[in-house]
């Protein structure tokens, strides 16, 4: 990442600098019946304070109410009830500042296909009101890893280049706040790492990032925050760490040295699984530090282990523990 990457513009003084980059409370949305539907329920009374500074992940299923929020925070859409500030902002009593503090990357990619990617940049920063002599396109697409296609047609950029243009464009204004919304969707593993290399860089220089994405493992990789939404609640919300945690669940396979007929009795207490004749599934609660006792009951029975592997739960997991049962309720919104 070269090191002109463009800084988040804070407040003029450090006083200023708000604790949450983005603070919502009893965010409610409703949508009345179309036609012969019924009304929808999209976000029921949410509570969310993202930390200035941290990359943040809002994970939930289909429908869960992710892109009303993102859409409510963007000025999109209107919000039912509640209130939400963007780097301290109203985003009703100063809509003004609170856009300007806010930069959202859609999960589609709306780019002029015949615009350059400098093109772009410098009519999306007219749109902000920035000044020409303010305006840093060329700085963007090189931090970016764009330079070299700032003339190029944007529809002769690959898929990747696509998507990180759409992170710059949403740079032009500067703003302190990134939404990410499923900004790899579609795109190639090796783009993919280039594109978390850049938001990694962008967050390590000030600025707060909330992505959704349904790519667990990218969540569990980057956020040091997440919060799940289903039905349009908030049902969990923590650091990453203390999210997975919550499961506290581990499993041994081990790969005997000789053939079983059953679980031998004395192992039973441990609730061992024999999945074939040479395999044994321990799983347990590494909070209560079991390992040692059963590993020393192997040993008494001269059991002789030929191969030990671990396997922990992981963010998926209790994703899949917390929304279970997902399909059963309607649908807050049509994004996610």
């Amino acid at each position: 990442m070269p090191d002109d990457m463009p800084q988040t513009a804070p407040p003029a003084s450090a006083a200023a600098l708000p604790d949450y980059a983005v603070e919502v409370h009893g965010l409610d949305k409703r949508y009345a019946a179309a036609g012969r539907g019924k009304p929808a329920h999209a976000l029921m009374e949410i509570d969310l304070a993202i930390p200035r500074g941290s990359l943040f992940g809002l994970l939930g299923p289909n429908g869960a109410g992710k892109s009303t929020l993102i859409n409510i925070l963007a000025g999109l859409v209107n919000k039912s009830g509640g209130t939400a500030a963007i780097w301290g902002f109203d985003i009703d009593r100063q809509t003004r500042q609170s856009r300007a503090a806010i930069g959202v990357v859609p999960q589609e990619l709306n780019i002029d296909p015949f615009f350059t990617p400098r093109e772009l940049l410098e009519l999306q920063a007219g749109l902000y009101g920035v000044p020409p002599r303010e305006r840093r396109s060329d700085e963007i697409l090189t931090a970016l890893g764009l330079a070299d296609k700032a003339e190029a047609y944007a529809r002769t950029l690959s898929g990747g280049m696509r998507r990180r243009l759409m992170v710059a464009k949403a740079m032009v204004h500067n703003p302190p706040v990134l939404v990410l919304d499923e900004p790899t969707a579609g795109v190639d593993i090796e783009l993919r790492q280039q594109l978390w290399e850049h938001v990694r860089e962008l967050n390590r220089l000030g600025t707060t990032v909330l992505l959704t994405t349904h790519y667990l493992e990218e969540a569990e990789e980057l956020c040091d925050r997440i919060a799940i939404i289903n039905h349009g609640k908030v049902i969990a919300c923590d650091t990453t760490e203390a999210l997975l945690q919550r499961l506290d669940s581990k499993s041994l396979t081990m790969v005997l040295g000789q053939d079983l007929d059953a679980v031998p009795d004395s192992l039973q207490r441990f609730h061992v699984e024999l999945v074939d004749r040479r395999r044994l599934v321990f799983r347990f609660r590494p909070s209560e530090g079991p390992v040692p006792e059963f590993l020393a009951a192997l040993n008494q029975l001269g059991l002789a282990v030929q191969d030990i592997t671990t396997e922990e739960t992981d963010l998926e997991d209790l994703f899949l523990q917390l929304t279970r049962g997902a399909h059963d309720a309607p649908r807050g919104d049509n994004g996610h």
